[in-house]
Formats: C-alpha cells, structure tokens, sequence
C-alpha cells in the first residue's frame, strides 16, 4: 500500500533540498534521487532526455549552469500514491543564476515517481515555463 504522508514528507525534504541544491550548481543530491533502472525521462523547459544516460548528462549540464539560488518554493498543486507509484504536479518558483544571469521564473513541473527497495525514485519529469498570457487566458475562461 502507498503511504501519502510518507511520500508527501519525502517530497517536501529530500525532494526539496535536492532540487535546492541543483539551483545552487549540484545536481548530485538530484541524481541521486532519480531511479537507476530504465526507463527514466525529462522533458525539460532546459532540455529534454531520455535514458539513463541522457539524464545523468542533463543533470551535469544544468548543475554548471545554475548557481546563487536566492529562492526556491515548490507549490504543490496535486499528488496521488498508489502502490508503489506516485506523482505530483506543482509550481516550481526559483531565483537563481542561469548561465551567470540572475533569473526569476516560475516552471509547471509534474514528476512521476515509483518505490525502488522501499525508496522513492524520480522515474521521469516534465517541466515548462509558465506564461503569464496563458495564465490570464485560463483564469479569463474560469471567471
């Protein structure tokens, strides 16, 4: 059976500061984090990958190019656990340097994870930039 408060209690620690710690220039916390077994996949507002391989080299790239994370809050929106799968989707709001220039910027992340040896693993992420003519649109058709 899944546990949503243990799920729920890892994604907002060890999920959290992994995440954190890549805003800061390491993806090691990350990687660490990610399923070892295939498949694993991103589509990423920073770049996509699929495999083991891939992944692992998206994580070095954008561990070199994000660093002075000032801010970082992960507003969940959504989440489920079923057996030994689970998701969640949310708003990722960060303040960091990207390629040496200090960005603001809020991605719709949704990540899909699953229990490795009693563990949760990242199994694959989908991330985009949130744009604010969109969002007006959609609370325009909610009104």
């Amino acid at each position: 059976m899944g546990d949503p408060d243990a799920f729920l209690a890892w994604v907002r620690s060890e999920l959290f500061q992994a995440e954190l710690a890549l805003h800061n220039g390491d993806p090691e916390p990350r990687r660490e984090l990610w399923s070892g077994n295939e498949p694993v996949s991103v589509l990423g507002a920073w770049g996509n990958a699929y495999g083991l391989r891939e992944v692992n080299e998206l994580f070095t790239a954008l561990g070199k190019s994000f660093s002075d994370c000032s801010a970082y809050a992960f507003e969940l929106q959504a989440y489920d656990v079923v057996g030994d799968m689970a998701y969640s989707a949310g708003l990722e709001h960060t303040s960091a340097a990207v390629n040496g220039e200090a960005r603001s910027y809020t991605l719709r992340a949704t990540q899909v994870y699953r229990r490795e040896d009693g563990l949760w693993r990242v199994a694959h992420r989908h991330g985009d930039t949130v744009d604010s003519r969109s969002d007006t649109t959609v609370q325009e058709a909610r009104r």
